[in-house]
């Protein structure tokens, strides 16, 4: 990306996190009420820390850092950096107030504006639309995050107005067929990838089937009807301990209310639209329901060929693949090494992107990555066969 092109997305991409936190009352940005869930505050400093850290402090002779704190208390993972705060104490930073992270941002992005003027090495350009991407998946975060803030509020209340996010409907039914074959299957050209997707190479497939639409809301209540969180033959043996353990019988957000199921979306509580397309479930949730349905999930392989002829990108879609590297991944040195290599383990893929994901950042390529119990992302299934 031209320095032009670089300057323009970074404003953009800063502006659409402010966008996205603006209906929020100051009390809004501060609660963490699980481990998982990082408050609004804690989003909009880290990723500024990611440009201050990564792009001014090495690059920028005689930089001085906004606040020398900031850095334990926005670092996220990057060993590499130094000592962090523990994940579960986000919701314990009251101090620095939401007024000074928004001044850390301001501060950081005067100086980020300056040093792009005549930024021309390629490299460090590369650094920046890595931030930028970067700060692109913490925007869905926010808004995934903010949803569970204000969902688990015992008044439900409005995030936006009309943002309902979770009532879009299929555009099409029936199957696609895929016939046998080997594929090349990983990133390609010049555009913007992660390093995980990276490592082009070839896959062989069976011939396989696959669901042009997503899994409905009335399709999963079906599931729910006939006993499916009862049925521990439908479930794998760690889904059915999660499924016990946590006194899980519906969905995330879903709630039985005088008869009728209900679920909360950012536009408040809604009733349950059986027509839309069901979110916010687990791979533990999408298995069974495969097996309920005597379907499966697809690879994440067969998911990416498939893609040039499905409507995607209304949820992170499961699929039966776990998150591993492809032939010659290799982690960068330093901690931008630590950005995805270190997660290989103990997750499973989705594909695709959702109502959250943020304008640009979807590609069919994509590796998005996620626990097996995890289900505050717009998550959401298709089924092979």
């Amino acid at each position: 990306m031209e320095t032009t092109g670089i300057r323009e997305a970074f404003h953009r991409v800063r502006k659409h996190s402010e966008y996205i936190c603006e209906p929020l009352e100051t009390e809004d940005y501060v609660p963490q009420p699980v481990a998982f869930v990082s408050p609004p505050k804690w989003h909009l400093a880290h990723s500024t820390w990611f440009f201050e850290t990564f792009i001014l402090k090495p690059n920028v002779p005689g930089y001085r850092v906004y606040d020398p704190d900031f850095n334990y208390l926005f670092n996220s993972y990057y060993n590499n950096v130094g000592e962090r705060t523990l994940r579960t104490d986000r919701g314990n930073v009251t101090r620095p107030t939401t007024k000074a992270v928004y001044a850390y941002r301001q501060y950081v992005d005067g100086q980020m504006d300056t040093f792009l003027e005549e930024l021309a090495d390629p490299g460090i350009l590369a650094l920046v639309e890595l931030g930028l991407h970067h700060e692109q998946q913490h925007q869905e975060l926010l808004v995934t995050d903010i949803k569970y803030i204000l969902g688990h509020n015992p008044l439900f209340p409005v995030y936006r107005e009309g943002q309902n996010m979770v009532s879009g409907q299929n555009t099409e039914t029936g199957f696609l067929a895929i016939p046998e074959g080997v594929y090349d299957i990983g990133h390609q050209g010049s555009g913007f990838c992660f390093d995980n997707e990276l490592g082009r190479h070839k896959v062989y497939l069976h011939g396989f089937e696959i669901d042009k639409g997503l899994v409905t809301n009335g399709a999963y209540i079906e599931f729910m009807q006939a006993g499916g969180y009862q049925d521990f033959n439908l479930w794998l043996d760690e889904g059915w301990a999660w499924v016990n353990a946590h006194q899980v019988s519906s969905p995330m957000y879903w709630h039985l209310i005088e008869g009728e199921w209900h679920y909360f979306t950012l536009n408040g509580l809604q009733k349950v639209d059986p027509d839309a397309i069901l979110s916010h479930i687990s791979f533990f949730e999408a298995a069974a329901f495969a097996q309920w349905k005597g379907m499966r999930l697809p690879t994440e392989f067969e998911w990416e060929i498939a893609a040039a002829n499905l409507d995607w990108g209304q949820r992170w879609e499961w699929t039966n693949s776990a998150y591993l590297p492809y032939p010659g991944f290799s982690k960068a040195p330093g901690a931008v090494g630590e950005y995805n290599g270190k997660f290989m383990v103990n997750q499973m893929v989705l594909r695709g992107a959702s109502v959250a994901t943020s304008p640009g950042h979807a590609r069919k390529t994509y590796r998005n990555f996620f626990h097996t119990h995890e289900r505050w992302q717009y998550t959401g299934i298709r089924l092979a066969r």
